[in-house]
């Protein structure tokens, strides 16, 4: 049997109150006109939470003090590669918001953690629902 490796993802989940930012998506060939949260992948030797703060800083321009990120879940979903999602919760950091990459995304938005946009990522809107709820850990496509 061949091993399985999976693929390691980050998401931000940059929260001001009640309110969650999100990013409209554009132009990159996966999942646009969805809404997502900040994220990206883990490069190689980098840890999970560096990766975060690495990304936070690429896409919305600010940065983050690694003692401010908080762990909330993990999704392990099915894909044709399979992926590990790590999502933390981030309530202080600084710089302005920007959106740095317009080729990628239309821009970012406030919403409440109540209303979320539609459509959202399948994926990325069910982890929010269980990071409402307090659910630490997910599994979704295996079945």
């Amino acid at each position: 049997m061949t091993r399985y490796k999976a693929c390691i993802d980050v998401h931000l989940i940059l929260r001001r109150t009640d309110e969650i930012l999100l990013g409209q998506r554009h132009n990159t060939g996966y999942a646009d006109g969805c809404w997502h949260l900040p994220s990206g992948h883990t490069e190689d030797g980098e840890p999970a939470t560096l990766a975060l703060i690495r990304e936070a800083d690429e896409e919305i321009g600010v940065q983050i003090d690694p003692a401010e990120v908080r762990f909330t879940h993990l999704m392990h979903h099915r894909t044709n590669e399979g992926r590990i999602a790590l999502f933390f919760e981030v309530t202080r950091w600084s710089g302005e918001i920007v959106n740095t990459e317009p080729d990628k995304c239309t821009g970012w938005r406030w919403y409440p953690l109540t209303a979320l946009p539609d459509p959202m990522i399948p994926y990325a809107a069910e982890a929010l629902h269980h990071y409402i709820k307090g659910d630490v850990y997910a599994e979704r496509g295996w079945d």
